[in-house]
């Protein structure tokens, strides 16, 4: 993959994430934090998750290895966990779009929250953080059709078709 690539997957991406976003943002607050037994609780701390995971890898690429997660509590609803994406976001394409070919080739080295040190080619990591968010968005979409809830449709082509 080249840097145009990693653009037009890190456009999908932000896609996919505002699409799923506006589907929950429908849900009432009880299903937002409803328990529903997932790999995260609820469809807030699903979201919660992907946000986190985005922002830890952002700071990992930056040459910083975070402790923690976010806490799912510090987003009551859609609105606040939108407001942090955004800016999560704003800044993982500032760092896409500087990139040159050779940097997606840099081996990056990080501390995981575990203690653990891994060390992988940037554009691994870059191409990992896309399949990582697109596996939890389809995760939501379960929780959405078992909360009666509308899920949105997130497919890479859908993407295409709606540029």
């Amino acid at each position: 993959m080249n840097k145009k690539d990693f653009q037009t997957l890190y456009d999908f991406n932000r896609w996919a994430n505002g699409r799923v976003l506006d589907a929950a943002a429908k849900l009432t607050a009880e299903q937002y934090t409803r328990d529903l037994s997932n790999s995260f609780r609820s469809v807030r701390d699903t979201l919660t998750h992907i946000l986190a995971a985005e922002w830890v890898w952002l700071r990992r690429w930056k040459g910083t290895s975070p402790k923690s997660f976010h806490d799912p509590a510090e987003f009551p609803n859609v609105e606040a966990l939108r407001t942090k994406w955004a800016e999560v976001e704003r800044e993982q394409m500032e760092f896409v779009n500087s990139l040159n070919e050779d940097a997606l080739t840099t081996m990056v080295t990080y501390v995981n929250t575990k203690g653990e040190t891994w060390s992988y080619a940037l554009w691994q990591m870059l191409q990992h953080l896309v399949n990582h968010s697109t596996y939890h968005r389809g995760q939501i979409t379960t929780m959405l059709r078992q909360l009666g809830a509308e899920p949105a449709a997130t497919d890479f082509l859908l993407f295409f078709d709606k540029k």
